[in-house]
């Protein structure tokens, strides 16, 4: 059982954590538009804009004649990817394989923690949807199917905060009146192509004879043709060596205590350094996560003098850095632990504390 997590509208989502006023607006996030005359494209759209008809890689030129009362913003690479790293954090928990697909999207296999249970499916994607929003602050759109083409293509079809189910005897139905061009990979030369053999939806692929398909497509038709009749079955893989390790911890309630506060950060360290510890990875930056009522969210980090494994390292530098905020009279909603420059255990020397253990 496969789950397609796709952010809804992330970069721009992610700048209206940063400025809440940017919420309810046409928003643009790419090239500015210097009056309509820039050449650069439109990178994403929130969905106000997108009502008005601007679209990703749109070239700006066209996005500011259609929206020149929108909010155009240059992209902030950096913090997407700091973001999308630990939103990835995020769903890692809920997966037996996660597969990080783009800075904004992600695969993961549940089959193991559902047993293959549609309903146990659905509920295990609310959970899903609900920690990315808690701990993150942001939306996202779920397709679940027995294969990695169907789920792709269910979490488009109800954006956005999306959950749409494709139970296995219900693929091949589901895909049938869906446009050709539903299927990723499936450009606008494909889609043409195609046309001009008169298929124009996904069913009418599937019917299409594989040996015609063959001939016109080469090695892709073998793919296009399983991707259509819904026996696609790539499977979810998990990418190697990641930038950074993650924990979170949501209270069920604001806390202001902060015997608790700092007991709770010594647990979410201890997992993070069992995590780094499964994955036979040392650290050199070490940061922490702290956000009040209201979302205000604060993020600290410091970076050693060498890589190390050492625990008591890990939590005395996350207590220093959380020591700025305990005069803080704000309510706690949330905790965070984060190495993060990691290097494969086998590669890197030993720090001063671990000589002799």
């Amino acid at each position: 059982m496969i789950f397609h997590v796709d952010m809804d509208a992330f970069y721009v989502s992610v700048e209206r954590l940063q400025d809440p006023s940017l919420i309810g607006k046409a928003v643009c996030v790419g090239a500015l538009p210097e009056g309509g005359k820039a050449r650069g494209v439109v990178m994403a759209a929130s969905y106000e804009a997108r009502a008005l008809g601007v679209r990703s890689g749109m070239p700006v030129s066209m996005a500011y004649r259609k929206a020149p009362d929108a909010i155009y913003i240059w992209p902030n690479y950096d913090l997407y990817g700091e973001v999308s790293e630990r939103v990835m954090n995020v769903l890692r928990e809920f997966a037996d394989v996660l597969e990080h697909a783009s800075i904004d999207e992600a695969f993961l296999d549940v089959t193991e923690r559902t047993g293959g249970d549609y309903e146990k499916a659905v509920e295990l994607a609310k959970e899903i949807k609900k920690a990315v929003m808690d701990r993150e602050g942001l939306g996202c759109s779920i397709g679940i199917a027995p294969n990695k083409s169907a789920a792709k293509i269910a979490s488009d079809l109800n954006k956005p905060d999306g959950l749409t189910v494709v139970p296995p005897d219900k693929v091949a139905e589901f895909l049938a009146p869906l446009p050709v061009s539903k299927i990723s990979g499936v450009g606008p030369k494909t889609t043409a192509v195609l046309e001009a053999l008169g298929i124009k939806t996904i069913g009418e692929l599937a019917k299409y004879p594989g040996k015609d398909l063959q001939e016109r497509f080469g090695k892709n038709a073998v793919w296009l043709w399983g991707i259509a009749r819904g026996i696609e079955e790539i499977p979810v893989e998990e990418r190697p060596d990641p930038k950074s390790i993650s924990v979170e911890r949501t209270f069920d309630r604001d806390v202001t205590d902060w015997t608790l506060i700092r007991e709770t950060l010594d647990s979410v360290v201890h997992n993070l350094w069992l995590r780094a510890k499964g994955q036979g990875v040392r650290f050199r930056t070490v940061g922490i996560k702290i956000r009040f009522e209201g979302f205000v969210t604060h993020m600290r980090e410091r970076t050693l003098g060498t890589h190390v494994t050492d625990e008591e390292v890990m939590r005395a530098t996350c207590r220093e850095l959380l020591a700025e905020f305990e005069g803080e009279k704000r309510a706690v909603r949330l905790l965070g632990g984060r190495v993060s420059h990691l290097q494969k255990a086998a590669a890197a020397q030993k720090g001063i504390t671990e000589f002799g253990s």
